[in-house]
């Protein structure tokens, strides 16, 4: 079973509903029992982040989110979700985060349009469970903020906007997304049941096709 962890801020239905096309039970929950009981655990995300983190405060969630990672099982953040897993954001204000991840979130600057709105290709920086059997390819994504990790070992793809930009994070259990793989077409599917699989969580029927 796959938890989709609830804290009032996330696109969860249409998480929810690709984990299930994929052939995995998804459960929409803001119980912590049942999240600690799941294989894997996804953190969605749509919004900004110091809503979200207050939101996961006054449930109590962020501790869950924690504890699920430090019991080693497989997280993945998507969207804001990955970026509420670094350290600390400077939208509206600095706002603490989870702190699975080291670094920080910060705004795009430059002379260009923000959002970042489009399809940008991926590109794998290293060797990863998640791109096993995959080739790079684009995804779809839409953010004013963007991640900027402080380990180099934590940075496993990019995509280029006016600069290399942190697109798919990871350490140890710990994945984000910055874009939605629900959203992303062929690859960002496949991408998403690569983490599915990486849970060990038993498919409950086929995949829809």
């Amino acid at each position: 079973m796959i938890a989709i962890i609830d804290y009032g801020m996330g696109n969860l239905h249409s998480v929810s509903k690709a984990v299930e096309r994929l052939g995995f039970e998804a459960v929409v929950t803001d119980d912590e029992a049942v999240i600690m009981s799941a294989e894997g655990a996804i953190l969605p995300g749509v919004g900004a982040f110091g809503d979200a983190m207050e939101n996961l405060r006054e449930t109590g969630l962020d501790g869950a989110a924690k504890r699920y990672a430090a019991s080693g099982k497989p997280l993945l953040g998507i969207c804001l979700g990955m970026q509420l897993l670094f350290e600390q954001s400077e939208e509206h204000g600095l706002n603490d985060g989870l702190a699975l991840l080291s670094g920080k979130v910060v705004r795009f600057q430059g002379d260009y349009k923000v959002p970042h709105m489009g399809w940008n290709k991926l590109s794998f920086g290293q060797e990863c469970p998640l791109f096993s059997g995959l080739s790079e390819g684009h995804v779809y994504f839409v953010h004013s903020y963007h991640a900027k990790p402080a380990r180099q070992a934590d940075l496993l793809a990019t995509t280029d906007y006016y600069q290399p930009v942190p697109a798919i994070v990871g350490s140890g259990n710990v994945y984000g997304m910055q874009f939605h793989p629900e959203k992303s077409g062929e690859l960002g599917m496949q991408l998403l049941r690569n983490f599915l699989t990486l849970t060990g969580a038993e498919p409950t029927r086929r995949a829809a096709e």
